[in-house]
């Protein structure tokens, strides 16, 4: 039997630590459990809202999703979003902290772990089960010291540690030897068990696997969990979108969207309910020689405004041009909103250094890069079609012509008469702050019908959409784990 804490963690980044602990969530509550997840320092660019207008990183709000419960940042203090190759925007308690350096945080993790335990404990005193998940690899001997958010978080909260496997990307034997070989004993006694993920094939063949696997290393394989394709689970990173431009099964009698991958782009799980949709086909691009592929074009949210707009110019400008001439349609949200205006202006150096970038021209809107963050759950409608959406972003635009695309109602629970975002005079251009904006099937219908994609609503609302996904991913984990070991 593990004790009742139990910390999810990985012999390197993408192996399915996040899937495998919103499973564990899912399992738990069925039975009837208080659980909750916690993660104390998370790096991503994909992030959420809180009921509290508080942020915190994607992959905890999908774990309290399925948890049952609402997020809540003790569930995520610590939340890291890079700017660049070398610096991050520190989310501490979900509220912005600074800008920080990777050194200077690297000298301020005494501090940040203690606030990371403290929220623990204020997580641990409301549930009865708290389900960690660690960061990248578990093994890194040269970070193990300063290490907030593997084995020392496990070791405070007491928590026995599942070490999950990626068998996809080969080398699942050296993976786990090799992991417990860099490990210290004392962490070594912490591991109680093994998940295997990503298996293609029949299981059957890797039974002498597993065989080896326990003799080596004197500690059982919990399970081995197949490939799926049949749900959907929301992804703390962006390693699913790196592979663009990928025309190899594209259907040239199928409608297609383009979405422009951004180097810094943020909140990508924007898509996922375009994706869903069996009769339209959603592609990443990085080049913009296949433009007329597409129905439409958009530019999704970006962590470094300025600097991702130079890359779009430099690449995509007079493409983008073209492509409005000749009819198609764009869309910008939150900084590809930006992107579109005249200019985006950054005068105190929030997201870099301070100056102002010529945009897109695309929409008769100006933004002024200011603090304090935006963070909001919000209600909005476009022309009487209602939704929910989140707003996260820094500064303000203001628009010099056109029309405003939506209709705010509420933020954070307060009453409001707002309104958000613009729409060209052609109505083929438009950009919004709203995150979030096609989970609501009445705006994604709105939306496909303005493409010329007379769509009706095509499923349902994305909170009924992501129950069935976590029942079938608990089905499915449950299927293949050995679950009288862990509960």
């Amino acid at each position: 039997m593990m004790k009742k804490n139990i910390a999810i963690l990985g012999t390197g980044s993408d192996v399915g630590k996040s899937i495998v602990a919103a499973a564990l969530c899912r399992s738990l509550a069925d039975q009837g459990i208080k659980v909750a997840p916690f993660k104390a320092q998370n790096m991503s660019n994909n992030s959420g809202i809180t009921p509290e207008g508080l942020e915190m990183g994607r992959a905890q709000i999908v774990q309290a999703e399925a948890s049952k419960i609402a997020p809540h940042v003790n569930m995520n203090p610590i939340l890291l979003k890079p700017t660049g190759e070398k610096q991050s925007q520190v989310i501490l308690n979900g509220k912005v902290h600074g800008d920080q350096t990777a050194m200077d945080y690297h000298r301020n993790k005494g501090f940040y772990f203690e606030k990371a335990c403290q929220a623990f404990d204020r997580l641990a005193q409301q549930y009865d089960r708290v389900i960690l998940e660690g960061a990248g690899s578990c093994a890194e001997v040269n970070l193990m010291p300063n290490d907030i958010v593997n084995f020392a978080m496990a070791e405070y909260a007491d928590a026995d540690v599942i070490l999950v496997a990626d068998i996809h990307r080969g080398g699942v034997f050296a993976q786990l030897v090799g992991t417990l070989a860099c490990l210290p004993e004392k962490y070594c006694q912490m591991v109680k068990g093994f998940i295997i993920n990503r298996f293609r094939g029949d299981i059957a063949l890797f039974n002498d696997g597993v065989e080896w696997i326990e003799n080596k290393t004197g500690k059982q394989v919990l399970g081995v969990l197949p490939w799926y394709t049949h749900f959907k689970i929301d992804a703390e990173d962006s390693v699913e979108i790196e592979q663009c431009n990928d025309f190899k099964d594209f259907k040239p009698d199928m409608p297609a969207i383009g979405i422009i991958r951004l180097p810094h782009i943020a909140n990508f799980t924007d898509f996922h309910a375009l994706s869903k949709i069996k009769d339209i086909q959603t592609i990443f691009i990085d080049k913009p020689d296949q433009l007329s592929k597409f129905k439409a074009v958009i530019i999704p949210g970006s962590k470094n405004t300025r600097e991702d707009l130079q890359w779009l110019i430099n690449n995509f400008k007079t493409p983008l041009e073209e492509y409005n001439r000749s009819n198609g349609h764009i869309l910008g949200i939150c900084g590809g909103y930006q992107m579109l205006g005249e200019f985006v202006d950054d005068p105190d150096g929030l997201e870099g250094r301070p100056g102002k970038t010529t945009a897109l021209c695309l929409l008769p809107v100006q933004t002024v890069l200011k603090a304090p963050k935006t963070t909001t759950l919000s209600d909005f409608q476009w022309q009487g079609a209602k939704g929910k959406g989140y707003e996260i972003h820094m500064g303000y635009t203001t628009l010099t012509a056109g029309a405003a695309l939506l209709e705010v109602s509420s933020r954070n629970l307060i009453s409001c008469t707002d309104t958000d975002g613009c729409l060209s005079e052609n109505s083929r251009v438009a950009g919004t702050y709203m995150h979030g904006f096609f989970d609501s099937p009445q705006i994604l219908s709105k939306w496909l019908n303005t493409i010329g994609l007379n769509f009706k609503t095509p499923y349902d609302d994305m909170v009924s959409q992501k129950e069935y996904d976590y029942a079938l991913l608990k089905e499915h984990f449950e299927a293949h784990i050995d679950l009288s070991h862990i509960f």
